[in-house]
């Protein structure tokens, strides 16, 4: 191996520790594994390994996958935000499937991100999402040349967002979809410190905790103030 491969090799290296410990100084809690942390500890799952093949690919260093107990969304966002030893309740996010229910006949998939039937939005389990926000978003960015009436995003049916996402209910996240849906990031989630926050990972117990800053340079989302 040459000095320069050596030396990539040793920044890798350095780099993937530095995250460890930064992840480790943000947490204010310590969880106790569950039963299902036991169980899934010593093994990765095929999503797991498909989902970070995707990222180290897209350059991103800065992410962690977590499994989290099976009745995780019977808890509260507080238990949910000490099982995975976030800094706060704000950090926990989810990704919504929205359908343009009055888009044109023409606009039938996302070839067009600035005009497309569906879109992924990123936002905090502790806001509400403001669909007027993103309609005069999308409405600005075509120039006002697309009738605004002919923006309505509504959430999209779960069997819907499975068959365009390859993702369940509570398992949706916005990386490695079947489909190359747009993807709308809420501005709070932006503003947030530390610098990064968790999503679905791909399976409903699974969560994906990623760097704000290396999940905007790699899934290149439009930031919009879309929350109340």
């Amino acid at each position: 191996m040459d000095s320069w491969a050596q030396l990539e090799n040793i920044q890798t290296r350095i780099l993937q520790r530095i995250t460890e410990l930064e992840l480790a100084l943000s947490r204010q809690h310590l969880s106790v594994p569950s039963q299902t942390d036991h169980q899934h500890q010593d093994s990765t799952s095929d999503t797991e390994s498909r989902l970070s093949t995707i990222l180290k690919a897209g350059g991103v260093r800065y992410f962690s996958f977590k499994r989290v107990p099976f009745d995780y969304y019977d808890r509260s966002v507080e238990d949910r935000r000490e099982i995975l030893s976030a800094p706060t309740v704000d950090h926990l996010c989810k990704s919504i499937v929205l359908v343009n229910t009055q888009a044109h006949a023409s606009v039938s998939d996302c070839s067009n991100p600035n005009n497309s039937k569906y879109y992924v939005v990123v936002i905090q389990y502790t806001a509400r999402l403001n669909a007027e926000n993103v309609k005069n978003f999308l409405y600005s960015i075509n120039n006002g040349k697309i009738p605004k009436k002919k923006f309505n995003l509504r959430l999209a049916p779960e069997e819907e967002s499975l068959k365009l996402t390859g993702f369940e209910h509570n398992a949706v996240t916005c990386i490695g979809m079947k489909i190359d849906i747009p993807v709308i990031l809420d501005e709070a989630i932006v503003r947030l410190d530390p610098n990064f926050f968790w999503l679905g990972g791909g399976e409903i117990d699974l969560k994906l905790g990623i760097r704000t800053s290396q999940f905007i340079d790699f899934v290149k989302p439009f930031i919009v103030s879309c929350s109340t």
